[in-house]
């Protein structure tokens, strides 16, 4: 299957109208990230953090219903979440006036279960993140709904790459986007737009060291699976890639970075303090990339960091920031 093109990306964003925000652009150049960064890094953030759901993940989700034929609306849709897509799907369901059910694991986070369920969907827990996608297909062939997946396929990456083509009209003659990779929808959707309009940028994509599957398929040159994911950021916790969205990555990410729990923890915490935004861990993950691994190579450059997420509640915000204090 072809990349989308930018005529398909623009149709995209025009069909999803103001069923989701273009999320602004914020140039963030306070003393804080001046004490890590210097003045040397123009440096902006993409703020996805406040989309509808608190995440880009509404993008996808509606692309894909908007596909649908009545039929298939009726039968309804489901998905495979960790949480951020769990929500994004349960309230682009909602607003199409079509039904879902979303499989999660026992250990998402709160905020995002009851987020779904706030958004009227229907949750089934199971034990792992493994066993989500086992318990999808099972309504699938049971239920005959429609799955609409978190990160693979054409519908899923036109829908993040309007992340991408917002973001080149907002700034003109970028150097650099940095992206979080979870399962990889949406880098392929930004750096495919971004190749598109502005092909000199320089795409870094960032994945957890508990959840590195994206550089595990780039070493191999297919699709990777990892047997177990070890990271705070259950946003970045896919244990595998899937062939659409990883040709289009292989073909536009110019690099990939691993960031520790540690440095996403500081990375966050910097982001409250400096500019006195609150992210999930998957939300910051550009910033710790930035900050900890690329910003030598990235000075007196103009950059831009995808923010992706802010669902997490305060006790496990407080949780994980409070080791870094």
């Amino acid at each position: 299957m072809d990349a989308p093109s930018l005529d398909e990306i623009r149709a995209t964003r025009e069909r999803l109208g103001g069923r989701v925000l273009e999320t602004p652009v914020w140039r963030w150049d306070t003393h804080r990230i001046q004490e890590k960064l210097g003045t040397e890094i123009e440096l902006f953030l993409k703020m996805e953090m406040l989309q509808y759901t608190g995440s880009f993940k509404p993008r996808g989700a509606f692309n894909n219903i908007l596909s649908l034929d009545d039929d298939a609306k009726r039968r309804g849709v489901t998905g495979a979440s960790a949480g951020n897509h769990a929500m994004g799907l349960a309230y682009a369901a909602q607003q199409a006036g079509v039904s879902a059910k979303v499989v999660m694991p026992k250990s998402a986070n709160p905020a995002k279960v009851a987020g779904t369920k706030a958004f009227g969907a229907e949750v089934v827990l199971v034990d792992d993140i493994m066993q989500v996608f086992e318990g999808v297909e099972r309504i699938q062939k049971e239920e005959g709904r429609h799955y609409v997946h978190p990160f693979e396929g054409p519908g899923t990456v036109q829908g993040t790459a309007t992340v991408g083509f917002e973001l080149c009209n907002q700034l003109l003659d970028l150097d650099a986007v940095i992206v979080p990779i979870g399962g990889g929808g949406l880098i392929a959707g930004v750096s495919r737009a971004v190749k598109l309009m502005q092909p000199d940028c320089v795409v870094y994509g960032v994945e957890p060291e508990g959840a590195d599957t994206m550089h595990r398929s780039f070493a191999s040159g297919q699709v990777e699976s990892i047997d177990r994911v070890t990271t705070i950021a259950d946003g970045l916790g896919s244990p595998t890639t899937a062939p659409y969205s990883l040709d289009i990555c292989r073909q536009h990410v110019d690099e990939l970075v691993k960031v520790t729990d540690t440095e996403l923890r500081r990375a966050m915490l910097l982001l409250f303090e400096g500019a006195k935004l609150v992210t999930e861990s998957a939300g910051a993950a550009g910033i710790a990339a930035l900050v900890e691994h690329l910003a030598d190579r990235l000075r007196g450059k103009r950059v831009a960091v995808v923010l992706s997420g802010a669902n997490i509640d305060l006790r496990t915000f407080w949780t994980q920031v409070s080791e870094e204090l």
